[in-house]
């Protein structure tokens, strides 16, 4: 599925693509992830809904400019803009979208709603960023040195990346996926890219969305992988526990990456949430 489109926003350019006809799902992606990772499943989907999949600017085939700033606060403000130019507004009989969200696509999804006010259908969040405490020591470790990791050879980036991406799979990954998921992140600009939104990153932007999850009146769909070394299973029940009437559903012998660790698994998951969803 090709992003053939773009979205001009605050001088960022946002790669999307939408497909299929039906109810309209959007997928969020996670980082270090680009929306590549949720295209088979909104491929799958797209003979019965219409699948809308985008990449965060600072990710993927979006922009990547140094400049713009790529925190978790202007993706959620972002991802509100773009629904509604996408026509997925919830007024005057226009639908509200399914949402289906990973990592800190969760937490991005969850700002949209919690603090923009966009309407959705229901939200699955699988294994997401929105709980503290979050953020690995790598996290932190680039976080108070971003300009020396910006620096260092293409050869020793590459070489951190690919070990810190295959941390996040329960199952080993075969070099064709791998370098899917490094590929954005290797030239200078993507490599600039990748720790600029590391340093970025802030507990924060969920720090204020936690005590708002109670208020959630939707229906919402908690998966995670139980061998999650990114985010450990405790979450999901924590968050399922924090947000009323949430589903939890467990995926066994997956990890953070539990779309390519269990995908027939996933794929059941979400086939079972969404005809259940108004």
């Amino acid at each position: 599925m090709e992003l053939d489109e773009e979205y001009l926003w605050r001088g960022r350019r946002v790669r999307w693509g939408r497909r299929g006809s039906g109810p309209p799902v959007v997928f969020c992606h996670g980082t270090p992830w680009s929306s590549a990772l949720w295209a088979p499943f909104a491929d799958a989907l797209s003979a019965r809904y219409t699948v809308h999949l985008w990449d965060m600017p600072g990710y993927g085939h979006s922009s990547k400019d140094a400049e713009h700033e790529v925190s978790l606060a202007v993706q959620g403000e972002l991802l509100a803009g773009l629904l509604a130019h996408w026509g997925l507004t919830g007024d005057d009989g226009a639908p509200a979208p399914h949402v289906v969200a990973h990592d800190i696509g969760g937490a991005v999804a969850l700002r949209t709603h919690l603090l923009h006010g966009a309407p959705y259908a229901s939200l699955a969040l699988i294994d997401v960023v929105a709980l503290a405490p979050w953020g690995s020591p790598f996290f932190r470790l680039v976080r108070e040195h971003a300009p020396v990791f910006e620096a260092v050879p293409a050869a020793m980036h590459e070489g951190m990346l690919r070990a810190y991406v295959s941390g996040a799979a329960y199952r080993p990954l075969d070099d064709d996926t791998l370098g899917m998921l490094t590929r954005p992140w290797l030239d200078p600009v993507g490599q600039a890219a990748f720790y600029r939104q590391i340093a970025q990153a802030d507990q924060a932007h969920t720090d204020v969305l936690e005590p708002l999850y109670p208020s959630l009146d939707l229906p919402v769909l908690v998966a995670w992988g139980t061998e999650d070394a990114w985010i450990p299973v405790d979450r999901a029940h924590r968050l399922a526990a924090a947000i009323p009437g949430a589903r939890l559903e467990l995926v066994e012998q997956a990890g953070h990456l539990v779309q390519l660790d269990a995908p027939v698994a996933l794929a059941g998951v979400l086939h079972r949430w969404l005809p259940s969803s108004p």
